[in-house]
């Protein structure tokens, strides 16, 4: 078999940017022709029958292409999870978790040999050409099937909110096409936590997480706050007041996903400032953590109350106990 050169080799090497897998080369080299480029120096062996055809550094995508043709025995294997994502244009909050790997996902009855060190291999049952992204750099499943993956195999619930409000915050995908692969999925672990995050992206929640907040306050003997309590800012201008403790002094604010974006972080930081310097005692508190985190939440409000001259009744010490 002699070299082939022409358009379909300099396509494949521009689209992997420039790595290629043995089976591919062979389509194109003789045997001998590629031993001599890996000899020479002109390729470079990045994996077991996987090969960088350039002498530079290795980019992200091209590190992204080398684990997928290594999982795929030189076919393309496909990136998933939190990988895929980044792959579809999401930046990824701070996932200290897993750093660096990459995530990629074969069919249960597959099995890959000797994976790259970073790179994490998962098992589905459920993978069909439905869950196949078309337009991304490196073959990937969809933004949606992405989504359920990766808050699945995050390490913490904490990690998988934090996952689906990014994803929709950064228009990766909607609120609707991820609740509907949701419920496409048979078995999802966390699926509970992933359907509130995706309540809570879509907005509206808020209510919701306060009247939650308040069962939370009634069962833990804590008192009654007032909901939506108006004040007036320095400027004139009237705020509400998630929940007001108004005899303690103590401000609970609960966040829904908009918070966690970044044009909002000075505004909301400005928005405590301004509660500080009225005298009153400000707790902030996730949406999420108020129904998963009910424990901490309690806690921290008691600490607060207690601090600005709250006393439980005897009963409610007992409870407490």
């Amino acid at each position: 078999m002699t070299a082939v050169h022409g358009a379909p080799l300099a396509h494949i090497l521009r689209r992997q940017h420039g790595v290629i897998s043995w089976r591919q080369a062979r389509r194109h080299f003789t045997e001998s022709a590629i031993r001599h480029r890996i000899e020479s120096g002109r390729w470079q062996r990045v994996h077991l029958g996987v090969y960088l055809t350039h002498t530079g550094p290795v980019t992200e995508t091209a590190q992204w292409w080398i684990a997928s043709l290594a999982v795929g025995n030189g076919r393309p294997a496909l990136l998933a999870g939190v990988t895929a994502l980044r792959v579809l244009g999401l930046r990824v909050p701070g996932t200290p978790d897993d750093a660096g790997a990459i995530h990629i996902v074969v069919p249960a009855r597959m099995t890959e040999k000797d994976p790259p060190w970073n790179v994490i291999v998962h098992r589905s049952r459920y993978l069909s050409h439905a869950d196949v992204c078309r337009t991304g750099a490196v073959p990937c499943t969809t933004a949606a099937r992405s989504v359920v993956d990766a808050a699945q195999w995050a390490l913490t619930d904490t990690a998988a909110i934090t996952l689906v409000a990014a994803v929709v915050q950064q228009r990766v995908a909607g609120v609707e096409e991820l609740a509907a692969a949701l419920r496409a999925r048979r078995r999802v672990r966390r699926r509970q936590v992933i359907a509130a995050a995706l309540a809570d992206a879509g907005g509206g929640s808020e209510s919701a997480y306060e009247v939650e907040f308040l069962r939370l306050c009634r069962r833990a003997g804590l008192p009654e706050p007032a909901r939506q309590a108006v004040r007036t800012d320095r400027e004139g201008r009237r705020r509400y007041r998630d929940v007001f403790f108004e005899p303690w002094g103590v401000h609970v604010e609960i966040d829904g996903s908009q918070h966690m974006e970044v044009r909002g972080w000075y505004a909301d930081m400005r928005a405590g400032n301004e509660v500080a310097i009225s005298g009153v005692r400000l707790l902030r508190f996730p949406g999420w953590a108020v129904r998963h985190r009910p424990d901490e939440v309690v806690a921290d409000v008691r600490a607060a109350l207690t601090a600005a001259g709250w006393r439980a009744p005897r009963t409610a010490r007992r409870r407490a106990a």
